[in-house]
């Protein structure tokens, strides 16, 4: 059952004590039914009587499908509360994409007085998958019972009351995800030769397709892919301004060169205005900047109009902290931001998220914050503004949080368009929604709705206080209609919706399949052909636990389809006469093996597939069959008194067992009338020796008796014998030596502890040196036996591959195995959470023994230049005695320093909130560094070598936003005493090697550790050599993290998208 009690678009119940009656239901649907703003197919009224309250059942549906559950339902307190709901009929009988977008009321009234009730109202969109909704607390049991304040009678009286439910059927609203000019750009670029799972441009256009044309709720498993995100990633919660930013920077890239080009920056990108002026002397120092999105302060903000004037507001420079004028000397001045333009579509982030210096840490700021529908931002605009049309601005999406820091929900309210009503995007469901539950619901605060606290429920409240505005879509009033233009089928590109239409019917045929299954089973053939391939127990591979099903010839098949016809496909299928082939049933036998028991007769023409399934393979779902050729048409019987075998050979010299087809023998000859035929099938010498054996079952392969028949030997219809050449002393050593298998019963018990262990390389990608591999073992081996086999496959000594395990869950890293513990596979492999076929380890090729390795230590360092930039990891072998300035004499070796340079080299880690590098000395032991340890090395520049006691050294380092998400390597920096930040900010480009165009997306703060205050962003005009910087002040870097690398304890992992 789906509950309403703690969702949006329902509201909780409240008594009510206005002198409105249930039975006046033009009256009562106007005060509890709020107009939705959408054209009403149909409204109807329906009252149900009932009286023994106390004594109804659990559960009851009347005619009119309210579901009631009398005393709560097993999602509510048992006898504590009254679950209702209301249901669609028969939702299976629903044709294909069915859906009924409903307003509905729920009452519970008083049988003799009509106003005395209780109500809940909801809207719900019911489709077949869908098909009730409701209220799963509608109302405590005993306040039914119970006289309520305002009224003389309780809602049930004389243990009686009636339900009523008044339903409106609404015209079904649709939406659409993204603005329609954001669609026309998207659907230009050129995706024909891409798949959908990696390009993002292809996965976006498929998703907005299917919104034009799908009447069903689009997933979007697919787009995320196309991002490289992992299943994991998908369920990560996300900043979605940082995920804004980098779609639209991926979609910008991805347009580039066709038609398309320049539209993200035409839709979504504004210019600011910095500046500092002089209140005195006629001097401005300026700096234009463009902007995806303007971040606005929440905290002691009453709304948007306060947020925008305090991110315009002015700061004087003046007395201590005069600005000094180019010219002019110290000068009092103005310091502030003013806005060129502003987009057509104008993204608002609400600052929910903020430091705070009590706790240490980031909190949510869930504070009342209001936003209007409509907004003039002229005055927000610098004087020198195109004004030509007004700069008022629509609201038409909002972005919820509902949550904390650390978890949480988003939902999107949209208004598609300046017609339709605004509507609620919550995962698969859309709904209308008021204005109400636009604005006031998403405010923030702790007061619901504006009612009292007497009538707020305790847990409504609580979750309504964390659900809140985060980011705000406002559209430019002038642009609305070319904005959100619309939008018809024909703009689709050709090859998509040829595309998409192909893989619909391919769906489609599919579902048509899926419903049809009932009518169907599956027949499985086994062939001579499949025999000889097969290598395991029986004749086939079916249900074994470490080993996948075989690969068998498949036909779906009617169930009533009768036996003449079927054979006649089979017959077909495989290229025989009718004549010429006998199907065999298999069956499960007691001893737990799959075999042929009898043949099908042919004498009963009328026998249908589902008749010989259920009469001759009673315990299976599916029919699994023998194809049996026969040799003589004119004999379609087997021969009287004889017995269907089949025959295995084990072959010591290729260490194999496989099928060798079957033969008919009288139950009355005897077993070694075998080898014979043997000899002659596999074309042996006559006379060659040999050994049988009986596959009886798994763990039971027993040698047989030459001289006894096969009734004696209790051999049946289906049996299975394996033979080898019997082998002198000599060969049976010569294999033992190898640690090869010399007769049947070893290799079985091969067969029956088989896995298979996907083998990996640790640190790089597979390729031809470093190849991703399987190998078959018994779980009996050892780790010995192991690493010789993949030494083998590798052409690597194995006593120079070290080996480890890898967690089920996401393949990474576990544990190094030891080679001293010699431990056998299935120690290896355990614990077993998945399945055993599905084990990887990573496998790591040495240059010494994994016996050296316990004299010396593995580092990697990961090298980053003179640019600060990591260009490649170098891994070391070293004495554990080695010191720091060892390491980095063997890393001089492997990089290419700076023509010219210092030549000299520091080696560090990176602390753990990435702000500062932690610089080795030198003379460390290698051995005692901790472990692990992510070590970092980068070329000394030759201006800090060069520093003198009159410059300074400070730390710089990189984030993106909040100071909590550092990326990037931090680094150190040499500030130039009276050198103004516009010649500082040249020197750091060289510094880190970035373009101009990149250089113009980041900005510059100066971060106060110590101080907990917000970064102070600078401007060119400042001298930073100026500030008194303490030990852990720094250099910020803010600009968009692209490479998806964050430090360990900064928070949340950076978004990358990278189809």
């Amino acid at each position: 059952m789906d509950v309403l009690d703690e969702r949006q678009n329902g509201e909780p119940p409240m008594e009510i004590d206005e002198v409105v009656s249930v039975m006046d239901h033009e009256a009562f649907a106007a005060k509890h039914m709020p107009d939705l703003g959408h054209d009403v197919k149909d409204f109807q009224v329906f009252t149900w009587r009932l009286s023994n309250w106390k004594k109804l059942d659990k559960k009851l549906t009347s005619p009119e499908r309210i579901l009631l559950f009398p005393f709560g339902n097993s999602n509510a307190p048992p006898n504590d509360t009254v679950s209702v709901y209301l249901d669609y009929a028969e939702p299976k009988k629903a044709p294909e994409g069915w859906h009924a977008c409903a307003q509905f009321a729920l009452v519970i009234s008083n049988i003799h007085d009509p106003t005395v009730y209780t109500v809940s109202h909801a809207h719900h969109r019911f489709i077949a998958e869908e098909c009730d909704w409701g209220f799963t607390r509608f109302s405590e049991l005993r306040k039914l019972f119970s006289i309520q304040d305002g009224h003389r009678r309780p809602t049930i009286e004389e243990d009686s009351a009636d339900i009523t439910v008044y339903v409106r059927v609404l015209e079904d609203p649709t939406g659409v995800l993204w603005h329609n000019f954001v669609k026309h750009a998207v659907y230009q670029i050129p995706t024909e030769d891409d798949h959908p799972t990696e390009s993002v441009a292809l996965a976006l256009q498929r998703v907005f397709y299917h919104l034009q044309t799908s009447d069903q709720p689009v997933g979007t498993t697919e787009l995320t892919k196309s991002f490289g995100w992992k299943s994991l990633d998908s369920f990560l919660q996300h900043d979605v301004q940082e995920f804004n930013r980098v779609l639209q920077d991926k979609l910008e890239s991805k347009m580039k060169s066709t038609k398309a080009e320049g539209a993200i920056a035409k839709l979504f990108v504004g210019k600011m205005k910095s500046y500092i002026k002089c209140v005195n002397v006629d001097y401005e120092s300026s700096r234009i900047e463009e902007f995806n999105d303007i971040q606005l302060n929440v905290k002691d903000m009453k709304n948007l109009y306060e947020s925008f004037k305090d991110y315009v507001a002015v700061e004087m420079l003046e007395g201590e902290n005069k600005y000094q004028a180019e010219g002019f000397g110290l000068q009092d001045a103005k310091k502030g931001i003013i806005f060129q333009s502003f987009p057509p579509v104008l993204h608002l982030q609400l600052k929910r998220f903020e430091y705070d210096i009590q706790r240490d840490a980031m909190v949510k700021i869930n504070d009342r914050h209001e936003f209007p529908f409509e907004i003039d931002l002229d005055e927000f605009l610098d004087s020198s503004a195109d004004r030509s049309q007004p700069w008022v601005y629509k609201l038409h999406g909002v972005l919820v949080h509902s949550g904390d820091l650390h978890g949480g929900h988003y939902f999107a309210l949209i208004k598609p368009d300046s017609e339709t009503r605004w509507l609620k995007f919550d995962d698969d469901r859309v709904t209308p929604v008021t204005d109400k539950e636009v604005l006031e619901e998403n405010y923030g605060g702790e007061i619901l709705n504006g009612m009292p606290p007497s009538l707020q429920r305790n847990q409504v409240r609580a979750m309504k206080r964390f659900t809140n505005a985060y980011m705000l879509v406002y559209i430019r009033e002038s642009v609305i209609n070319e904005v959100l233009a619309s939008f018809t089928e024909e703009d689709t590109p050709t090859h998509l919706k040829r595309r998409l239409d192909e893989e619909r019917l391919q769906m489609e045929a599919k579902k048509k399949e899926r419903e049809e299954q009932h009518l169907f089973l599956t027949a499985k053939v086994i062939t001579d052909e499949t025999f000889s391939k097969h290598e395991g127990f029986d004749l086939a591979s079916f249900d074994e636990k470490n080993w996948p099903p075989s690969d068998l010839p498949s036909f779906r098949v009617l169930k009533q389809e009768t036996y003449t016809t079927f054979k006649s496909r089979v017959a077909q299928h495989f290229n025989f006469p009718e004549s010429q082939i006998r199907l065999w049933v298999l069956v499960n036998r007691q001893n737990k093996t799959v075999r042929p028991d009898a043949h099908i007769p042919e004498n009963e023409p009328a026998l249908t597939v589902e008749v010989i399934r259920n009469n001759m393979a009673a315990r299976q779902n599916d029919l699994r069959l023998y194809l049996d050729v026969i040799t003589d048409p004119t004999k379609p019987d087997p021969p009287p008194q004889s017995i269907m075998i089949f025959l295995k050979h084990f072959d010591t010299s290729k260490q194999t067992l496989y099928g060798v087809g079957k033969t008919y023998m009288l139950r009355t000859s005897k077993v070694g009338d075998l080898v014979a035929i043997i000899n002659e099938r596999m074309r042996w010498t006559p006379g060659t020796p040999l050994k049988l054996f009986e596959e009886i079952k798994p763990g039971m392969i027993e040698l047989m008796k030459p001289k006894l028949s096969f009734a004696q030997s209790e051999i049946q219809d289906g049996d299975v014998i394996c033979f080898q050449v019997d082998l002198p002393d000599k060969e049976i050593h010569d294999l033992e030596a190898q640690g090869l298998y010399h007769n049947p019963v070893q290799y079985y018990d091969f067969l029956q502890n088989r896995v298979m262990l996907i083998f990996r390389p640790k640190f790089e990608e597979p390729d031809h040196d470093h190849p991703e591999f399987n190998l078959v073992l018994s779980k009996k081996q050892n780790y010995d036996t192991m690493s010789v086999k993949a030494g083998e496959f590798l052409r690597h000594d194995p006593i120079k591959l070290r080996f480890t395990t890898t967690h089920a869950t996401n393949g990474s890293a576990k544990a190094v195995l030891k080679r001293s513990l010699n431990q056998s596979i299935a120690e290896i492999m355990a614990p077993t959470y998945i399945n055993p076929t599905t084990t990887v380890i990573l496998y790591e090729k040495l240059d010494v023994s994994i016996v050296e390795l316990e004299t010396k230590r593995s580092l990697k360092v990961i090298w980053t230049g003179i640019h600060n930039k990591e260009e490649a990891t170098h891994p070391f072998l070293l004495p554990k005695t080695s010191s720091v300035h060892d390491l980095t004499d063997h890393l001089a070796k492997c990089v290419t320093l700076t023509a010219g340079g210092t030549g000299k080299i520091r080696i560090f880690e990176i602390s753990k909130d990435g702000k500062t590098q932690k610089e080795f000395t030198g003379s460390e032991m290698i051995g005692n560094i901790p472990d692990p340890v992510e070590l970092y090395a980068e070329e000394i520049p030759q201006e800090e070598l060069e520093a003198d006691d009159s410059d300074k050294v400070i730390s710089v380092f990189h984030f993106h936003t909040q100071l909590v998400r550092t990326h990037g390597i931090p680094f150190k920096f040499v500030l130039k005493r009276g050198e103004k930040f516009a010649d500082t900010k040249k020197r750091l480009q060289a510094r880190i090697g970035v373009s101009d165009k990149d250089l113009a997306k980041y900005r510059f703060a100066l971060i106060q550790v110590s101080t907990f205050k917000q970064p102070s962003y600078i401007e060119d005009d400042d001298t930073i050599y100026e500030h008194q910087f303490a030990p852990e002040d720094a250099l910020g870097l803010d600009h968009l993290d692209k490479s998806g690398k964050t430090r360990a304890g900064a928070g949340e992992k950076a978004i990358v998208i990278r189809g």
